[in-house]
């Protein structure tokens, strides 16, 4: 689209997280009028750590926001599998992405007000319940709770896993249960037993259990992540020290002392959802990225950075055609067959031996993707 066409865009943003941050700041260097709305009265991310790829950090280099977000992470040059015992399966280098060439781990919190803070002020409105969307083809309307309207030629749909946007729009299909519990809390480097002195990002693999160690060099700390597979499929549910141990039994003692010390309060539990892929991400006014479009389950790290990349597909896509309309088939065009891949590959997550253990004659979600 010519400049002239962008600068006259009225664009609304549904959500102010990865996704919505990052799609307000690349739709506003194009010069259209951005404004983000996000039901939360506070910003608040909770969760632990996450690896930002190098083409992510490309982005960030593009839009000119790469040193705001390198003064809150860590560069790491490798990632490595383990057994329980902390025998070595493998150890691979990250991808390099041309001028890039280093995944950055950060944590959630970090990364939000990082993408925030780089946004115009006034920018974002919080306290914005979205109710409904009206699509009217050349433009929508969104209401929120009190009764506020705002018109926009262009929505975007960032309001994540349980999107009003998607629901009302383009599917009615819910979050899916993958079968497995998330346990994750920050604690310090001291009180990791030696198991990290460096950047790199570990993964220690037992029967129906996963744990993650990701460094936080900048904060001093490190995200410790358990991932096991429960039957439970309670949104947020109750869970003890007790079972927590129970899913690290057989660990190496030093992992297992890290979870016996944890503190309860710290610990950010949950059951893990992603949604089958979305057949339609837009139409002539009103266009899905990040978890509304694709959530997907965290085994292969990719959820904040596919949102990043969607976000710079968008504005790609929108400067490059001749129409709103135009850009948003090209958007979906591009990242789509990618975000499909991944949330396939994302749900490879267990053995067959391994389910039938937790499961008996079931196939959760996290193995048994649907074609």
């Amino acid at each position: 689209m010519q400049s002239s066409a962008l600068k006259n865009l009225k664009i609304a943003v549904v959500g102010a997280g990865y996704g919505g941050a990052a799609a307000a700041k690349a739709l506003s260097l194009l010069g259209a009028d951005v404004n983000v709305y996000e039901q939360a009265n506070r910003i608040r991310e909770v969760g632990a750590g996450i690896g930002l790829r190098p083409a992510t950090m490309n982005r960030f280099r593009q839009w000119g926001i790469f040193d705001a977000i390198a003064k809150v992470s860590s560069p790491s040059e490798y990632f490595e599998i383990l057994t329980a015992t902390a025998e070595p399966i493998m150890k691979e280098t990250w991808p390099a992405d041309g001028d890039q060439t280093h995944t950055h781990l950060i944590h959630r919190g970090d990364f939000i007000d990082a993408l925030l803070g780089v946004l115009p002020e006034g920018m974002v409105h919080l306290g914005h319940k979205l109710e409904t969307v009206q699509d009217n083809g050349d433009s929508s309307v969104l209401t929120f709770a009190g009764g506020r309207t705002v018109e926009a030629d262009l929505v975007v749909g960032a309001d994540g896993i349980k999107s009003v946007v998607r629901r009302q729009l383009f599917s009615d299909k819910g979050p899916v249960f993958s079968g497995e519990h998330a346990y994750r809390a920050v604690i310090s480097v001291d009180d990791t037993h030696g198991m990290v002195a460096d950047d790199n990002l570990r993964m220690y693999i037992g029967r129906g259990t996963k744990i993650y160690l990701l460094p936080l060099r900048h904060r001093g700390q490190v995200s410790f992540d358990i991932t096991a597979l429960c039957p439970d499929s309670t949104w947020n549910p109750q869970v003890t020290k007790d079972d927590m141990l129970k899913t690290v039994e057989g660990f190496d003692e030093r992992l297992v002392s890290i979870t016996r010390d944890l503190d309860m309060d710290t610990v950010n539990i949950r059951a893990v959802y992603d949604t089958d892929p979305v057949d339609t991400w837009h139409s002539d006014s009103v266009v899905l990225v990040g978890d509304a479009a694709h959530s997907m389950l965290h085994h292969q790290g990719q959820g904040a950075n596919s949102a990043i990349e969607d976000a710079g597909a968008l504005a790609d896509a929108l400067r490059e055609a001749d129409s709103v309309k135009e850009g948003l088939a090209l958007y979906q065009a591009t990242r789509k067959p990618v975000t499909d891949k991944l949330q396939h590959i994302s749900r490879q997550g267990w053995s067959e031996d391994e389910i039938n253990d937790v499961f008996p004659g079931q196939k959760p979600a996290a193995a048994a993707p649907k074609e």
